[in-house]
């Protein structure tokens, strides 16, 4: 995208607009996070008019030559290839369990469930919509790994030449809004299980500052920025990429692990149980195809480590949750 600029030369500017927001509050996150959503959505439906102007231009007969044509057309890479590129595609969805922390901010808490159906449905209508332009402007083998789709089927249209260099604009704010998002949600995180007695009280501690969010938990999650652009200075690329996909299989464990246990928070009807039921056997499967991808292989391995460490530490405070449990009861 900006292939002049060193990753932590980019990691260090994120990290330090993600601690401007975290300074500033879950009111201020919540607008900054509408603007960004506003400027995002705004690419997108401008990148499918655009494609379709384009496409309705050469329907004479070019056009086919884009379509896959057969199975294996569709699914060049076959079975295979499709189970391993899954995770790929959960990744795009990445970000969107903070819906859950910034429900604790509304103002009718019963809206959200239905606020988040209707999201989840409109971002899979707009993402497979776009997909499917890109798709139909430009072959799939035509496609690079280290490119945008959106920007690589925009090159080929004429009378745009600046679109693409604002839907690369585009790209970069929506990867601030999702790491700023990221963090925001596990600084809240910390802050609340701190407050429940599972993590140490210092972390949910005001000081003098009067922040909204607690001056100890801010620092922690700093320190894990520090280390990320530490990381990606000192370590070579192929090492960073593990470990970042180990990070982005953590986030399908969050998803799995919330649908295997909800059902103890809320009771599911059988619509529900179905739904969930559906929902595990997909994110199983995208976590099990990393294994078939040379590039994810490690990274699923160097995350069973990191699932190891926190089952450790859960073992280690489960006699507390029972102490506290039968507490709670007596």
């Amino acid at each position: 995208m900006l292939p002049n600029v060193k990753l932590w030369i980019f990691a260090s500017i994120y990290a330090v607009f993600d601690l401007i927001v975290l300074f500033i509050g879950a009111k201020a996150f919540g607008k900054l996070e509408s603007v960004f959503a506003v400027i995002k959505i705004s690419a997108i439906f401008m990148f499918i008019i655009i494609a379709v102007l384009a496409l309705t231009v050469v329907l004479d007969g070019n056009l086919k030559e884009g379509i896959p044509q057969s199975v294996g057309e569709f699914f060049p890479g076959g079975i295979i290839g499709f189970w391993s590129a899954l995770t790929f595609a959960f990744y795009a969805y990445g970000g969107i369990e903070v819906m859950g922390v910034m429900a604790i901010y509304l103002k009718n808490k019963e809206d959200a469930p239905k606020s988040g159906k209707v999201m989840l449905g409109l971002l899979g209508i707009v993402y497979v919509s776009a997909l499917s332009l890109a798709l139909l402007l430009l072959p799939y083998d035509k496609f690079r790994e280290n490119k945008s789709p959106f920007v690589e089927a925009l090159l080929g249209v004429s009378h745009i030449e600046f679109f693409p260099h604002v839907f690369t604009a585009v790209i970069i704010i929506a990867g601030f809004s999702a790491m700023s998002a990221s963090l925001f949600a596990v600084t809240t995180i910390l802050q609340t299980i701190s407050e429940d007695g599972d993590a140490p009280k210092i972390f949910s501690k005001q000081t003098k500052m009067k922040l909204e969010m607690p001056l100890p938990a801010i620092s922690l999650t700093s320190i894990g920025l520090v280390l990320s652009i530490v990381t990606s200075l000192l370590l070579p690329d192929k090492v960073y990429e593990y470990i970042t996909t180990a990070a982005a299989l953590m986030l399908l464990y969050n998803w799995l692990l919330i649908l295997v246990m909800y059902h103890k928070l809320i009771e599911p009807t059988r619509i529900d149980k179905v739904k969930r039921m559906i929902g595990i056997i997909l994110v199983a499967s995208a976590v099990s195809g990393t294994l078939f991808h040379q590039t994810s292989r490690p990274g699923f391995f160097i995350s069973l480590g990191f699932l190891t460490v926190i089952g450790l530490i859960v073992l280690l405070l489960r006699n507390k949750w029972k102490k506290e449990a039968a507490q709670n009861k007596a």
